[in-house]
This record gives structure tokens, C-alpha cells and sequence, in this order.
């Protein structure tokens, strides 16, 4: 067993390191998570997305997932939608996306450019532009001029973007997120994990049909 001294400090070393990455959140968007502790169930994600939906909803689902992924863009095109219709738009559950930025070196660029949409209220219309213009892992789609392209296609302030892309500024925010899906055994995307109000949680691991999340969401209401 290790000192407690020892502990102790590497307790206010990892305060500290989270502090970092707070303050370095900008404060200019509506929907930017500041809760700094907002752990659900298992999960730490006080530095993923803004929730999707009501932050009251009894529900949450937490997805890890990576912008090149394949099969987070099959879940993103078949499952999704009615989730967020039946579900999210409802008020029974929030949605909070959270990365784990490891399929390709465009991965972690990809990730960090949806923080600097997010800078600008854009998070979620930059997060699905990602996944509707999804090509395959490194190839180019996802490189710094296609990001900056899609920021120019939504309308955002370009020379706010392009710093703050072009500077890594949440590189990381990507890789907190990224340990804290290998912290919670995850080892593919998409990975989802479902928390009840009580906190109790179930995993569902792959681009799942609809009718997997119904049957655990409906069990928990």
C-alpha cells in the first residue's frame, strides 16, 4: 500500500491537472458544461459534451465513441434518431457524448475541433456534421482543412476556429475523456452506458438497434 502521503499528492495533482482543463472551457456558449462534478454513476463526464436534452431527465446515456468510427456513424444514422424523438426530445433522457479519441491520428484533431464549435454554441451541429461527412479512418475527411471546412459550412466565426484548432487548445480535454473510457473498461466504440435515477447502470457495447435501448430505458423508468 502507498503512503499516505504519497496519495495524498497525487489527489491534489490530478485537482490540479482538472483545474487546467477547466479553465481553459471558455464561458461564451450557452449549453458549455461547467459542472466540475458531474460524475454519473461510474463516469466522470464533466469534460465531454453538453447534455443533449433536459439536464432533469431521470435517464442518461453516456456514449463513447470516436468520429472515425464506422459503426458510431451507424448507430448515429439508425439508432439514434428515434432516441432522441422518443427519449431525449421527451424529457426521459439526456444524452452526453464523451470521446475516446484512438482509431486514427485524425481522431484527436476531430474531437478538439468539436470544443472549439462548442466555443460558439455549435457543439452538437459540428458533432453530427462529423458523422454525416464520415469517410474512412485517415483518409482525409477529417484532416485540419476538412474541419475548418465544415466550421466555414455552419456558419461559425472562422477566426476564432481556425485559433483556437490550429493551437490544440482541448488536446486535453480529448485525453481525459479518452482515460476515462479506458478507466471504465472501454475497449470499442461505440460503447454506451445507461444510468438509472437510483444510478444503477447497464453497458451495451456496439451500433445496437433501437429496440436494445428501449427495452433497458423502459426498465428504468
Amino acid at each position: 500500500m502507498k503512503p499516505k502521503h504519497i496519495i495524498y499528492a497525487s489527489s491534489i495533482g490530478l485537482v490540479l491537472v482538472i483545474l487546467v482543463l477547466f479553465y481553459q472551457i471558455p464561458t461564451n456558449s450557452e449549453d458549455i458544461n461547467l459542472d466540475m462534478n458531474r460524475k454519473i454513476g461510474t463516469i466522470d463526464t464533466s469534460l465531454g459534451s453538453p447534455i443533449r436534452g433536459s439536464s432533469n431527465a431521470p435517464i442518461t446515456i453516456i456514449e463513447f465513441g470516436d468520429y472515425q468510427c464506422p459503426n458510431c456513424k451507424k448507430w448515429f444514422l439508425n439508432t439514434k434518431p428515434d432516441i432522441v424523438t422518443n427519449y431525449i426530445e421527451t424529457g426521459k433522457a439526456k444524452l452526453i457524448f464523451v470521446d475516446i479519441a484512438f482509431l486514427g491520428k485524425d481522431s484527436i484533431p476531430a474531437s478538439i475541433a468539436s470544443y472549439c464549435a462548442e466555443e460558439q454554441g455549435k457543439y452538437w451541429d459540428y458533432h453530427g456534421f462529423l458523422y454525416s461527412n464520415q469517410l474512412s479512418i485517415d483518409n482525409g475527411w477529417a484532416n485540419s482543412d476538412s474541419l475548418k471546412g465544415y466550421a466555414y459550412n455552419l456558419g461559425l466565426n472562422m477566426d476564432m476556429f481556425v485559433s483556437c484548432l490550429d493551437s490544440a487548445k482541448y488536446q486535453k480535454r480529448v485525453q481525459f475523456n479518452t482515460s476515462e473510457a479506458q478507466n471504465n473498461g472501454v475497449t470499442g466504440t461505440p460503447t454506451f452506458f445507461i444510468v438509472g435515477p437510483d444510478g444503477f447502470q447497464e453497458t451495451v457495447v456496439g451500433p445496437q438497434p433501437y429496440s436494445v435501448f428501449e427495452k433497458i430505458i423502459e426498465s428504468m423508468l
